[in-house]
């Protein structure tokens, strides 16, 4: 078996990578039997010689490995017929705008894998960013309000190493005695829970947050059933009752746009469930947030002030509640939003090593021991050229009888 880690192609430019040399040396004396190139790059967060130092064979040429291991889309002109890929291809959602990208798989014979169809039996997905898309995200928000309120100034985390690096220049600075609701419990809310945490921000509970006033900075993280309500008035026992009906719900987070500051949004929405901070709240005359650090960033999604994704050049934007516009963040009226969608590209030293270490538990294996845990088998997306089964829902959108998909 060839496994070849391919140079990222995509623009903006991506630093990160899927295995760090350190990890590919783990994996070559886990697997002697593994043959590993890596793709010379000059953008790569670890530069060549990085590799080099370690023993790891680095080319411009690896097109003879089997298996090819990337971060982002690859561009179509560079997609090498009859091969195995694996990289974020952002078509399972039926995103039009990679349409092309997988026609052109199917077309050329390649086995698809994305990083984001790598789950478990019971489809929990087992590799991501999304603990450092919370971290990243986390900070900006407090960088975002420090500007806002012109009360600090703080460096773009992009300029920063590491997680530790941005957390001492967050307890650098003193906060009023503000309220932070955090949405979500997954590693993108649990990511941004170790910011908070880090900086030694008080945890509440819920029920405290929308009732105490505090004389230092407080945060709660809440869950579904925090911020949704059955609409005819009855109790719910469990999550499990929105995830089986989120039809019959409705938002409750208006409680919390009462008294929080900062909304930091972590949450994973799926389709069908209430929005979460409509226009309407935003709108409000008692509503109190003033800076939403969207980490999750569904765009016309669940958070109504979400109306485009940022960039990590131009992070923020104002949001206009009366008119449902964008407008200058340094307008008075104006919510100020972060709704990067590549977080993790700030952090890429620290995102990459993360992401190896997931990699080498969950999916390496899998390639050595037959395959035992269906970890493979669940993850492909194309083979043979054809969609696989599991992704058949995918033909409309490959037939270009989808108009139109976020």
């Amino acid at each position: 078996m060839k496994f070849g880690i391919i140079k990222e192609r995509k623009n903006p430019p991506d630093r990160r990578v899927v295995f760090t040399p350190e990890e590919l040396v783990r994996l070559k004396n886990e697997h002697p039997e593994a043959v590993i190139k890596v793709e010379s790059s000059d953008i790569r967060v670890f530069n060549d010689e990085a590799y080099r130092n370690l023993g790891i064979e680095v080319a411009d040429d690896i097109s003879d490995c089997d298996v090819f291991f990337g971060v982002k889309e690859i561009p179509v002109d560079y997609l090498i017929p009859n091969k195995k890929y694996f990289f974020f291809s952002h078509t399972i959602k039926k995103q039009v705008h990679n349409r092309k990208l997988l026609q052109a798989i199917l077309e050329k014979n390649i086995e698809l894998y994305d990083h984001e169809t790598i789950v478990d039996a019971n489809n929990k997905r087992l590799i991501g960013f999304g603990r450092y898309a919370g971290i990243v995200g986390a900070y900006n928000g407090f960088r975002a309000f420090g500007i806002k309120y012109d009360m600090f100034t703080i460096p773009k985390a992009e300029t920063l190493q590491t997680k530790e690096d941005l957390i001492v220049r967050l307890k650098r600075q003193i906060l009023p005695n503000i309220k932070i609701v955090l949405t979500g419990h997954g590693k993108v809310g649990m990511g941004a829970k170790e910011i908070l945490d880090g900086m030694k921000i008080k945890q509440v509970s819920p029920d405290d947050f929308l009732n105490k006033v505090y004389t230092q900075p407080v945060y709660t993280q809440i869950d579904v059933l925090d911020y949704n309500k059955r609409i005819d008035g009855t109790k719910a026992d469990s999550n499990k009752d929105f995830y089986q009906h989120p039809e019959a719900y409705t938002s409750d987070f208006e409680r919390f746009s009462k008294v929080s500051d900062i909304f930091m949004a972590g949450h994973f929405h799926a389709n069908g469930s209430p929005d979460i901070l409509t226009r309407e709240m935003l709108n409000a005359p008692d509503n109190k947030i003033k800076v939403v650090a969207d980490i999750s960033c569904d765009v016309d999604g669940p958070i109504a002030s979400t109306i485009k994704a940022s960039t990590i050049a131009d992070p923020f934007f104002g949001y206009l509640p009366s008119t449902g516009e964008e407008v200058p963040y340094s307008h008075p009226g104006s919510i100020m939003v972060m709704s990067v969608d590549n977080l993790p590209c700030e952090l890429p030293k620290d995102a990459s090593e993360g992401f190896g270490e997931m990699f080498m538990e969950h999916v390496i294996p899998a390639f050595f021991n037959g395959d035992k845990d269906g970890i493979l088998a669940r993850a492909k997306v194309t083979e043979n050229g054809k969609l696989t089964p599991r992704f058949a829902y995918l033909q409309d959108y490959v037939d270009e009888n989808v108009v139109s998909a976020k």
